[in-house]
C-alpha cells in the first residue's frame, strides 16, 4: 500500500510538470532533439584509432578548463570520454558541461547531454540544472520547464530500479506508466530490456522488444546492442547475430560496440571464421575497430590456438602507428605463455618500458604464471620481489600462483612462508591451490595439518616446519 500510494505522488508530480503545449515547446520537440543520431554519426568521425592513453587525459583536460576550446575540440574530448574504460561517471560529464556553459555554447552542451543520456548515462540533478540554465539562456522557457519535469519522470525510476536489481518493481512502474496513459520512451524499454538480459529472461526481453515496437516505440542501436550481448552471453551468439540482421533491416546501423559483441561471441563459442568475416565485415561498413574491438580479436585467436596470426594483426597494428595499451601487450604474454613461447613472453614483457606502456599487475600475474608453469621458480621469485620494489602489490592470484608452483616443486618451507604473506594482506587460496593441496595430501606428499593452515587463521603454522 505504501509503495502503491509513493507511485501515485510521482504521477500526480509528473502530471503537474509534464509536458508544456507546442507553443511554448517541449523537450520533446526540440529541434536538436529531433534527431539525436544525426548529430551522433557526426562526431563519429573523431572517433578513429585514438589512443588510450589520449583517452585517459580527458581528466587532465577538464581540470586545466575549457577557456576558448573550438567545437570540434569539445566534440572529440566528448567522444574520448565515451570511449575510455572504466566509463566515465555522470560526475565527469557533468564538469564537461558546466565548463562548457561558460563558454556560451548552449546549444552545443544540449547536444551533448542527449547524447549522454542515449549512452546510457543517466542524468542527475546537476546535468538538469545545467540544461535548464542553457534553456533559459537561449530564451526557450518551455523547454526549461520540460526539462524541470525530467527530474519526477518515471523512466528515471524505471531505471534507478534495475540498477538496484529491482526488476519486479521496474516492471510495475512501467505497467502504472501504461495505466495512467504515459508512453515510455526507447530508452526506458531498453533500461527493462537490460534488466531481463541480466536476469538471463531473454524470451521476455526479445518480447519486450517486440512491444515497444507494436506501440510505434523504435528500438535504437542501444537497444540491439543490450539484447544481442544478453544472447551472446548466454551462448546464443547465433540468436544474436540474427538481431544484428534485423537491425539493418530495420535502418539502425551499427557500431563498434554492436560488431564487438557479435566477435567476441563468435570466439568464446569457437567459431573463429565467423568472427573473422564479422571483424571484416566491420570495416568494410566504415566502422572503425578500436583498442577494445582489436583486444576482443586477439584474444579469441590466442586462446583458440591462432597465435601467429595474432602476432601478424599485432605487427599491422605496430604499422599503423597505433598506441597500444597495456591490455593488448597482455593478452599476447597471455598466448605466448600459453604456447609455451615463455622466452619470447618474457622479451615482450621486458620491453614495455621501452614502449612506454607501464605495467599493472595482471601482466605481472599473467607473466609469473608463465614462468611457474615453466618451473623457474627463481625467476618467478625474482619477479615477485621486483613487481613489489616497483611498487605493484600483489593480489590474490599472484600469491595462489606462487603457492601452487612451489608446491609442485616440493618447496614446502616457501609454500608456507607465501601462505602466510597471503593471509596477512587479507587474501586466501582459491580452488585451484585447494585441489592441488588435497591431492597431494592424498599421495602423502603433504601432511594433514597442511590444509588446516591453509584455511586456518593468519599465524596458524600447525608443526609444519618443525
Amino acid at each position: 500500500m505504501v509503495l502503491r500510494t509513493q507511485r501515485w505522488n510521482r504521477l500526480t508530480t509528473l502530471r503537474l510538470v509534464h509536458l508544456r503545449s507546442t507553443e511554448t515547446g517541449t523537450l520533446r520537440n526540440a529541434a536538436f532533439f529531433q534527431s539525436p543520431y544525426e548529430f551522433f554519426f557526426c562526431v563519429q568521425g573523431f572517433s578513429g584509432l585514438t589512443s588510450d592513453r589520449k583517452m585517459s587525459s580527458y581528466k587532465e583536460r577538464l581540470r586545466s578548463g575549457l577557456v576558448d576550446i573550438k567545437k570540434d575540440d569539445v566534440v572529440a574530448l566528448f567522444q574520448s570520454m565515451l570511449r575510455s574504460r572504466p566509463l566515465p561517471t555522470v560526475i565527469d560529464f557533468n564538469r564537461l558541461f558546466g565548463l562548457l556553459a561558460r563558454t556560451k555554447q548552449y546549444d552545443l552542451v544540449l547536444a551533448l547531454c542527449k547524447q549522454m543520456e542515449l549512452k546510457g548515462i543517466a542524468y542527475d540533478l546537476y546535468t538538469l540544472n545545467i540544461m535548464i540554465n542553457c534553456f533559459c539562456r537561449r530564451r526557450k522557457l518551455g523547454f526549461a520547464f520540460s526539462a524541470m519535469g525530467e527530474i519526477f519522470k518515471l523512466g528515471a525510476l524505471i531505471d534507478s530500479l534495475v540498477k538496484e536489481g529491482k526488476l519486479t518493481e521496474a516492471k510495475d512502474l512501467y505497467n502504472e506508466m501504461i495505466t495512467r496513459g504515459i508512453d515510455p520512451n526507447t530508452i526506458t524499454y531498453s533500461t527493462l530490456i537490460y534488466g531481463l538480459c541480466m536476469e538471463n529472461r531473454l524470451d521476455e526481453a526479445n518480447q519486450m522488444m517486440d512491444l515497444m515496437v507494436s506501440k510505434g516505440c523504435d528500438p535504437d542501436i542501444v537497444t540491439f546492442n543490450v539484447l544481442i550481448n544478453g544472447f551472446c552471453k548466454a551462448k546464443q551468439v547465433d540468436v544474436g547475430m540474427r538481431l544484428f540482421r534485423k537491425m539493418s533491416l530495420r535502418g539502425v546501423i551499427a557500431d563498434t560496440v554492436t560488431y564487438s559483441t557479435l566477435i567476441q561471441g563468435f570466439c568464446q563459442s569457437r567459431e573463429l571464421i565467423v568472427a573473422k568475416e564479422v571483424f571484416q565485415e566491420m570495416v568494410s561498413q566504415g566502422v572503425h575497430p578500436g583498442i577494445m574491438t582489436y583486444g576482443i580479436l586477439l584474444d579469441g585467436l590466442c586462446d583458440n590456438g591462432e597465435l601467429e596470426e595474432a602476432l601478424g594483426i599485432l605487427d599491422q597494428m605496430h604499422k599503423c602507428k597505433m598506441e597500444l595499451d597495456i591490455g593488448i601487450y597482455s593478452i599476447i604474454i597471455h598466448g605466448l605463455c600459453n604456447a609455451s613461447k615463455i622466452d619470447d613472453a618474457w622479451d615482450l614483457f621486458c620491453s614495455l618500458s621501452l614502449k612506454g606502456v607501464k605495467r599493472d599487475i595482471q601482466s605481472y600475474n599473467i607473466m609469473l604464471s608463465g614462468l611457474c608453469k615453466r618451473s623457474s621458480l627463481s625467476e618467478a621469485d625474482a619477479l615477485f620481489r621486483k613487481m613489489k620494489e616497483d611498487g605493484y602489490e600483489p593480489d590474490g592470484c599472484t600469491y595462489n600462483t606462487l603457492i601452487r608452483a612451489h608446491l609442485r616443486g616440493s618447496d614446502i618451507t616457501t609454500s608456507v612462508q607465501l601462505i602466510e604473506e597471503m593471509k596477512r594482506c587479507g587474501f586466501s587460496s582459491d580452488a585451484s591451490t585447494v585441489k592441488i593441496v588435497m591431492d597431494m595430501l592424498s599421495s602423502g606428499e603433504l601432511d594433514k595439518s597442511f590444509l588446516n593452515m591453509l584455511s586456518g587463521p593468519f599465524g596458524d603454522k600447525s608443526s609444519l616446519l618443525d
